[in-house]
């Protein structure tokens, strides 16, 4: 873990799991669809463990890459995101602290990205759902890579759509997939245990610390 002495200049934002703790809701989509309407012998722990990436990717993972065609994919994804959004929006809410810390951060001039697999109609759903977009000064989603975490990809591309050397970036992260992105792209990044268990993150040395929210006072070490 990398000592906490460090005042970046920018802050990097994955989503799910990240700045909304919805990744439940994802999870329970695809085994919706991957269990109820493809009919797969999987159970919820089984899915959970794929819920990273493009959603193309996502299938891939579980059924192989030519199980659908690219039309067959588009029409399952979504779907998939049809039922995300109707079992998230009655739940739809910034994790705690995190509407001050985005206050605090834009008081002190610090520029903010998002750096997210989920696609443009996921990123939207939320930002403008939770009226956090004029907090933000860049958004790289799924559409805007070739290579998905933990590719250092979308956070580089976050990055220098900021100006900010990779290296004076602070990724905020919940999976390990995507703290191994920071890790390649050369940023420290700070883990939220929402999804996965501090233990999950063992050997990843870009890590400055762990938070359950954005009320711990640790994150004052930042500015």
């Amino acid at each position: 873990m990398r000592d906490l002495n460090f005042r970046p200049k920018a802050f990097l934002f994955d989503l799910n799991g990240t700045m909304i703790n919805d990744m439940e809701y994802h999870t329970l989509a695809w085994y919706s669809i991957m269990t109820e309407d493809l009919g797969a012998d999987l159970d919820y722990a089984s899915v959970k463990k794929e819920m990273y990436g493009k959603n193309h990717e996502v299938l891939e993972r579980v059924f192989g890459k030519d199980k659908f065609s690219p039309e067959e994919v588009e029409q399952l994804s979504v779907e998939k995101e049809k039922r995300y959004q109707a079992g998230y929006l009655p739940h739809l809410a910034l994790i705690a602290g995190l509407d001050d810390f985005l206050a605090r951060a834009k008081a002190a001039q610090i520029p903010m990205a998002i750096g997210s697999a989920a696609i443009p109609f996921n990123i939207d759903f939320v930002i403008d759902g939770l009226n956090i977009r004029h907090y933000l000064d860049a958004i790289v989603s799924a559409d805007d890579v070739q290579m998905s975490k933990p590719d250092p990809e979308t956070f580089l591309k976050a990055a220098a759509a900021l100006g900010v050397a990779p290296d004076d970036c602070l990724v905020f992260e919940d999976a390990p997939k995507g703290v191994e992105s920071a890790l390649n792209a050369g940023m420290p990044c700070m883990v939220l245990t929402t999804t996965h268990a501090a233990e999950e993150f063992k050997g990843y040395s870009n890590i400055l610390g762990y938070i359950t929210d954005y009320n711990d006072a640790k994150l004052n070490l930042l500015f």
